[in-house]
C-alpha cells in the first residue's frame, strides 16, 4: 500500500509537469513524421524508472487522432529480462514545436522537450520538464564520439549536469 501511495503521489505531481525548464526553450521548425522510428538511448541522467537499463531504445508511431505512441524498452541484467512500458506523447502547442507531453500512467503527463535535433534527424537532445531529466538519444546506437560531446557540451551550457550523464550501452 505505502508504494501505491508514492507511485499516486509522484504521478499527481508529474501531472502539472508537462513544461519546460526555465531559460531552455524547444527547437522550432519540428517535424513530427522525420522524428517517428526507433532511437537509441544514448546517454541519460539517472532516475528510478531506468536504473540499471542497457541497450535502451524509444520508438515514435504515429497515431490516427495526431498523437504518438512511445515504446520504452530496456534490458534489465539484473533481471535477466528486458522491461517495457507503453505511452502516448501530445503536443503542447503548434506541431512544428518540439515541446510535447508524454503519459505513461493514464492522465498524467510528464514534459518532452527536444531542445536540440540536428537537420539529419539523427540526434536528440531532450529535456524533461526540469534539469534532473535528459537524454541524448540517437538514429544508431553509437553514433560518432564527437557528436555526443557536442550535445552534452550543450547540456551543459543550458545548465544541466552532463558530467552526472551515464552513458548507455548498446
Amino acid at each position: 500500500m505505502r508504494q501505491r501511495t508514492w507511485v499516486l503521489i509522484a504521478c499527481a505531481l508529474l501531472a502539472g509537469c508537462a513544461q519546460i525548464p526555465d531559460g531552455v526553450e524547444p527547437i522550432q521548425g519540428f517535424d513530427a513524421t522525420r522524428y517517428l522510428g526507433t532511437w537509441y538511448e544514448v546517454a541519460r541522467l539517472d532516475h528510478r524508472f531506468e536504473r540499471g537499463l542497457s541497450q535502451v531504445t524509444a520508438t515514435y508511431t504515429a497515431r490516427d487522432d495526431g498523437d504518438i505512441d512511445v515504446l520504452n524498452r530496456g534490458f534489465d541484467a539484473a533481471k535477466g529480462s528486458w522491461s517495457e512500458a507503453k505511452g502516448r506523447a501530445k503536443f503542447v502547442g503548434p506541431r512544428d514545436v518540439g515541446q510535447l507531453k508524454v503519459s505513461f500512467f493514464g492522465p498524467f503527463y510528464g514534459g518532452y522537450n527536444i531542445v536540440e535535433l540536428d537537420p539529419e534527424y539523427s540526434l536528440s537532445l531532450v529535456a524533461g520538464p526540469d534539469r534532473s531529466y535528459l537524454w541524448i538519444l540517437a538514429r544508431e546506437p553509437n553514433p560518432p564520439r564527437e557528436a555526443v560531446d557536442r550535445l552534452k557540451a550543450r547540456a551543459k551550457a543550458l545548465g544541466f549536469d552532463s558530467d552526472a550523464l551515464i552513458d548507455v550501452s548498446h
